[in-house]
């Protein structure tokens, strides 16, 4: 697993502008709030979600998104979705609970899981997401998450996932 120290390396060879900004470590959307007044950026939340067929999804949401994880699996294709465990996070991407991130696919190998990018953030805006641990927010562009997935050979989706009525 390449790790936070490849993920910087494959920016800078990209010519990807980037922010780090460093904070104390947060778990939930709601301990990051306090966080997000600092950081100008589109804010995320990640779902680690395994459906019954057995098949793993990483997907990235705006982090007040309430998502209808019912109507996501006709949306990307899958079968009935439920929470992955944290042990499968931890072998197919090499991070715990609390530091999901779309960038943790720079450990995943190809095919192992489908990386979902909520169509809100797939633009030229600068998007919040962790860079592989909690104690941090990198901003980059939407479009920059999706090209990092692709020089790691994955093949992200991008879709407007169904939301429930706040």
């Amino acid at each position: 697993m390449r790790g936070e120290a490849g993920l910087m390396e494959d920016l800078r060879e990209l010519g990807i502008a980037h922010a780090v900004h460093e904070h104390e470590a947060v778990f939930t959307v709601e301990e990051s709030r306090a966080i997000k007044t600092d950081i100008a950026c589109l804010h995320t939340k990640n779902l680690f979600l395994k459906d019954a067929g057995g098949a793993f999804f990483l997907l990235t949401v705006p982090a007040e998104a309430r998502v209808n994880l019912k109507g996501v699996p006709a949306q990307i294709g899958s079968k009935r979705l439920s929470f992955g465990k944290a042990e499968d996070m931890e072998r197919l991407i090499g991070i715990k609970p609390g530091s999901v991130t779309p960038l943790a696919m720079i450990n995943a190998e190809p095919d192992s899981i489908k990386l979902v990018l909520d169509a809100e953030l797939s633009g030229d805006d600068a998007v919040g997401v962790h860079p592989l641990r909690n104690t941090a927010t990198v901003t980059l562009a939407g479009t920059d998450i999706l090209k990092l997935a692709e020089r790691w050979s994955h093949k992200p989706m991008v879709t407007e996932l169904p939301k429930l009525e706040a």
